[in-house]
Formats: C-alpha cells, sequence, structure tokens
C-alpha cells in the first residue's frame, strides 16, 4: 500500500522554511502558489520570491526541497518552480505574516 500525503501536509511542512530576509515562513508570506502532485512520490511547487532580485531566492529554494524531502518520507523528487506572475505582493500575506513584520493587518 502506497502512503498518501495531502497539500494541507506539504504546507504546514512548508511552515518551517523561513524567508531569512522577513523572518517570517514561506507560506504565511505567501509565496506558494501551488503544490502539484506529479506523480505518488513526486511533487512540483509553485512559488514565488517577494522581489525578482531576491539574493536568497537560491537558498529558500534549496530548503524547500530539504525540508519536503527529510519530513516527508514519502517524496523521492520535489521540484521547485519560480513563477513571477501573479506578481507578489503584500496582500498575498496572511494576517499572521503581516502582524509579524508590524503591518497593518
Amino acid at each position: 500500500m502506497v502512503e498518501t500525503i495531502t497539500k494541507e501536509q506539504i504546507l504546514e511542512e512548508l511552515e518551517c522554511v523561513i524567508d531569512p530576509e522577513l523572518g517570517v515562513d514561506i507560506v504565511n508570506l505567501g509565496l506558494i502558489y501551488d503544490v502539484i502532485f506529479v506523480k505518488v512520490h513526486h511533487v512540483k511547487v509553485i512559488m514565488t520570491m517577494t522581489s525578482m532580485g531576491c539574493p536568497m531566492a537560491g537558498h529558500i529554494i534549496a530548503d524547500v526541497k530539504e525540508t519536503l524531502l527529510l519530513h516527508v518520507p514519502v517524496l523521492k523528487e520535489v521540484d521547485v518552480d519560480i513563477v513571477w506572475t501573479p506578481a507578489w505582493t503584500k496582500g498575498h500575506m496572511s494576517r499572521l505574516a503581516k502582524m509579524a513584520l508590524g503591518l497593518h493587518a
């Protein structure tokens, strides 16, 4: 029997990935646009960065892959696609992220 995992479980694990510049997780920042199940053991994370010139993009991508491969045993392959449409704005952030950054929710 093949163990299954849900999109919600993937997103929960990704809450452990922190944007090092902002100190808030990438899920609450609104950087994750989608999680696609390619195969049973393979997911693709569709995400963006806060800006096209984000100096920590490589670090964040590596953290996404490492976190999912280490904490979701059923996964054997993780792809990360960076997209720029729709463009990220502060409106993508959760209320929690806005509060953490001192922005009005």
